[in-house]
């Protein structure tokens, strides 16, 4: 089982910009594409950004589209999600996630923005991390 751990939320302003990680200890996430997530209470988790395991190809939820990028460095095992011109909406719990590697990664970060990335099985969830969008 991977282990992904989640940093770089915190309190921000309105229009600000954070950057997030999901950094994996005991196990390489070369091979995974991962997916960042995002969840407030009573609400479903939605998908909002994916990104293949070599960096070359993402996807990205219309409500992130042009203000978050996601992107990853191998070498240290680390994947990022860029956040800029931040929305008191953005407000959030803020997750990633690995699949199984017996699935297919093109599908699964279609389904990652198309909601429909429940019926997978994962190697790694995030505990999270909390961003604050406020004035």
């Amino acid at each position: 089982q991977l282990q992904l751990v989640e940093s770089g939320g915190g309190l921000v302003q309105p229009g600000g910009s954070l950057r997030l990680s999901c950094a994996a200890s005991r196990f390489s996430l070369d091979s995974y594409a991962i997916g960042w997530f995002r969840q407030v209470p009573r609400k479903e988790r939605e998908g909002i950004a994916c990104i293949s395991s070599s960096g070359d190809r993402t996807n990205y939820a219309d409500s992130v589209k042009g203000r978050f990028i996601i992107s990853r460095d191998n070498a240290k095992n680390t994947v990022y999600l860029q956040m800029d011109s931040l929305k008191p909406e953005d407000t959030s719990g803020y997750y990633c996630a690995a699949p199984n590697l017996h699935s297919d990664p093109h599908e699964w970060c279609e389904d990652v923005i198309g909601g429909d990335f429940w019926r997978y099985e994962y190697d790694g969830w995030g505990r999270g991390t909390e961003v604050t969008v406020s004035s």
